[in-house]
């Protein structure tokens, strides 16, 4: 039993780790919901289709450099420790943050202004290709026992506070500016904002303590060990990509892409795609630390089965809905339950994911397979899910997207089954 000395250290550890994290993805999360201005400006290509793919594929971009920072990053981290590792990958997304919010658009300097704004995203996408894993390995390893589910949350819960800050900013914003100066100018404000925390947040990460879990360890590895225990591991990474390949589809439709979907196939306002994804948020926020304590009760299989299941069952049909009614509230309750999908299947993956990777590449290894499905599957999203609709014609295809992916954790779920019986039971595994 912790002491109320014990419990404020406990939180505040909780704040200082997560609170980079919260940086990460606002930055994120305000390329996704300006990314018709963003085409606009960097991307003018006359056609408003090509010019909004070649925006998000910018944004896909960075994806696909996370696998990259999570093998190069995680092995830093296991190597030289979870506080040095997260201070580095904060003072990159940092870097990348400024390039996108200081860069003159097309017309002013030309075809360089796309190259630089691509270049940011690449390096947003390698740090956050271990920021994710270093979180929720630093929150694995100071958990009290019995609790890992619930702590490990609070490094997804800190993204959807990110999420309503940035829609709430979103929508003052919208309201505030007129369309026409939101395209010329209105959509850096967020971005800039995002710079004007950087400090604060650097100061709260610089306090962090090295956890006791790495500090006991006896032998840390060396480049070269990082990699062979990774390859000697691939199926488990494997497995990793599978499993998490539901939350990050799941988030990034319900977050980063709604209010592109909104306001491109539904044809809704901005405010209201933005105060849709506000309540999300609020949503995903309230969901996610349910899902961690309840897996912390019954154990994480039960849930990585179930949740998969409801998702397969309910996505397209959902969907199919939706677009043969739309309307505010539709989409709101559809993306709602998305949220609960998301929330507790989230609450139950990640610290699982934390327990079955390797003790000495923990973070490699977590942020190789998390890092993988979002370069494959959450980050693509936008991209595969506007493809989709522009090919078929038909807008409900985004929940045939999200049918895929939890397909494969589904399957993962049995095949990581062999590892459970083998160890531990998954809410109390060692950290």
């Amino acid at each position: 039993m912790l002491t109320p000395e014990q419990r404020r250290e406990k939180i505040w550890d909780v704040v200082r780790v997560s609170s980079g994290n919260f940086l990460e993805m606002y930055d994120f999360f305000v390329y996704g919901y300006f990314a018709v201005y963003i085409a606009k400006t960097f991307f003018p290509t006359g056609n408003a289709f090509t010019s909004l793919m070649l925006s998000l594929g910018t944004f896909a971009a960075g994806f696909l450099m996370r696998p990259l920072g999570g093998l190069i990053l995680g092995s830093y981290i296991d190597r030289k420790g979870r506080r040095t590792g997260l201070i580095l990958t904060l003072g990159l997304m940092a870097i990348g943050t400024f390039t996108i919010a200081l860069t003159p658009g097309y017309e002013t300097i030309g075809l360089i202004a796309p190259l630089i704004v691509l270049a940011g995203r690449l390096i947003q996408g390698f740090s956050a290709g271990v920021e994710l894993g270093g979180v929720s390995v630093y929150l694995a390893e100071i958990a009290t026992p019995g609790h890992r589910g619930f702590y490990c949350s609070w490094q997804s819960a800190s993204q959807q506070v990110a999420v309503i800050f940035a829609s709430l900013l979103g929508v003052l914003v919208n309201t505030l500016i007129p369309p026409e100066q939101m395209v010329a100018w209105g959509w850096r404000i967020p971005i800039l904002v995002g710079c004007l925390i950087i400090p604060l947040i650097l100061i709260l990460r610089r306090s962090l303590k090295e956890t006791d879990a790495f500090k006991a360890q006896k032998h840390h590895p060396s480049a070269s060990e990082v990699l062979r225990i990774i390859a000697d591991n691939w199926t488990l990474v494997l497995s990793g990509v599978m499993l998490s390949s539901l939350t990050t589809t799941t988030f990034y439709l319900i977050t980063a892409y709604t209010p592109t979907y909104g306001k491109s196939v539904l044809h809704f306002a901005d405010i209201q795609s933005l105060l849709i994804t506000l309540c999300i948020g609020v949503s995903n926020l309230f969901w996610l630390p349910v899902g961690g304590a309840i897996s912390d009760r019954i154990g994480r299989r039960p849930m990585l089965i179930a949740i998969p299941l409801a998702a397969i069952l309910t996505a397209y049909p959902l969907m199919s809905w939706l677009v043969s009614a739309p309307s505010f509230g539709h989409l709101l309750m559809v993306l709602l339950w998305f949220s609960v999908i998301f929330g507790t299947y989230n609450g139950a993956m990640i610290p699982f994911l934390t327990e079955m990777m390797p003790p000495l590449v923990r973070t490699a290894g977590f942020s190789l397979a998390f890092s993988g499905a979002t370069a494959i599957f959450g980050g693509m999203t936008p991209a595969v899910c506007t493809f989709l609709i522009h090919w078929t014609g038909n807008p409900a295809m985004p929940g045939a997207w999200l049918t895929f992916p939890a397909l494969l954790a589904l399957g993962a779920a049995f095949l990581t089954r062999p590892y459970t019986e083998a160890t531990p039971s998954a809410a109390g595994a060692p950290a």
